[in-house]
C-alpha cells in the first residue's frame, strides 16, 4: 500500500469519526432539549454533561481529518464549559459559584483564541462592537443589580468576561460573532432567572438551545479561522462558505 493510499485511509477514518461525534452531539442535544420540553429530569441530567465533551472531541477529530491542528485552547474551553454544566446541575450556591468560575475560565480561553486569530485587527470595527456591547452590558447589569442580592459582584464580573467573548468573537466573522451573541443571550436569560424576574414560556429551553448553538458556532468558527489565512477570511474559497470543510457544515 502506497503512502498516499495509507494517508487517505487514515484521513477517511478520522472524517468518519468526526461525523460520528457530530451526530452524537446533535442527537444528545436533541435528547436534552426534548427532556426539557417533556419535563424528564433523569434524561436532562444524563445528557447535559455529555454535550460539550462530544463537541470537543468532534472539533479535535475534525481538525485532524483536515490535516490541521485545532486551536490549543478550544478543547479546554469546551471541557471547562462542560464542567460548568455539571456544577450548575448540582443546585447549591457553592456549586453554582464554582460553575460560574469554570465558565469564566472558558471565556478567558475563548477571548485568548479570538485575539490570537486576529479578531482585533480591524480597530475601527472592534471599537464600534465594543461600544455596542459595553452599552448592552451596562444596561443589563444596571437593570439586574437591585434583584441579584449576594450574586451582584460575581454576576457583574462574569458578565464582563462574557461580553468580552462577544466582542472578540465578532472579529472573526458572522459564525463566531453570532455564537458570541447567543452565548450572551443565553446567560442573560439565566441572570433574569437568578433575579427572579418573570420567566419566558419555555425559559429553560431557550437558555439551553441558545447555549448549545452558541458553543457549536464558536467551535466551528474557530476551526474555520484557524484554517483560513487572516487576509482571506472576508472571502471564503468557492464551495466552502464556512471556511472549514468538515462534517460540521452539515449541522
Amino acid at each position: 500500500m502506497s503512502i498516499r493510499t495509507t494517508t487517505r485511509a487514515v484521513l477517511g477514518g478520522r472524517l468518519r469519526a468526526a461525523t460520528g461525534l457530530l451526530t452524537g452531539f446533535a442527537a444528545t442535544s436533541a435528547a436534552h432539549l426534548g427532556a426539557i420540553l417533556t419535563d424528564t429530569p433523569a434524561l436532562r441530567h444524563a445528557t447535559k454533561p455529555a454535550l460539550m465533551p462530544l463537541l470537543a472531541a468532534h472539533s479535535v477529530t475534525a481538525a485532524a481529518a483536515a490535516s490541521q491542528e485545532a486551536p490549543k485552547l478550544l478543547a479546554p474551553a469546551l471541557l471547562l464549559s462542560g464542567a460548568g454544566d455539571v456544577l450548575l446541575q448540582l443546585g447549591d450556591d457553592t456549586a453554582f459559584l464554582a460553575g460560574m468560575g469554570s465558565f469564566a475560565a472558558a471565556h478567558v480561553c475563548y477571548v485568548t483564541m479570538f485575539v490570537r486569530q486576529g479578531a482585533l485587527t480591524d480597530r475601527r470595527r472592534a471599537l464600534v462592537v465594543s461600544a455596542a456591547y459595553a452599552t448592552a452590558w451596562a444596561v443589563m447589569v444596571g437593570r439586574l443589580w437591585p434583584d441579584l442580592g449576594d450574586l451582584r459582584a460575581p454576576v457583574a464580573g462574569y458578565s464582563l468576561l462574557l461580553a468580552s467573548t462577544a466582542v472578540t468573537s465578532a472579529g472573526l466573522g458572522w459564525r463566531t460573532g453570532l455564537g458570541g451573541a447567543l452565548f450572551l443571550l443565553s446567560d442573560t436569560l439565566i441572570a433574569t432567572k437568578l433575579a427572579k424576574w418573570r420567566e419566558l414560556p419555555g425559559h429553560q429551553f431557550w437558555i439551553m438551545s441558545t447555549y448549545i448553538l452558541a458553543q457549536y458556532l464558536l467551535a466551528t468558527g474557530l476551526l474555520s479561522a484557524a484554517e483560513t489565512p487572516e487576509e482571506d477570511r472576508a472571502a471564503p474559497a468557492p464551495g466552502r462558505p464556512g471556511g472549514f470543510a468538515t462534517p460540521a457544515a452539515a449541522l
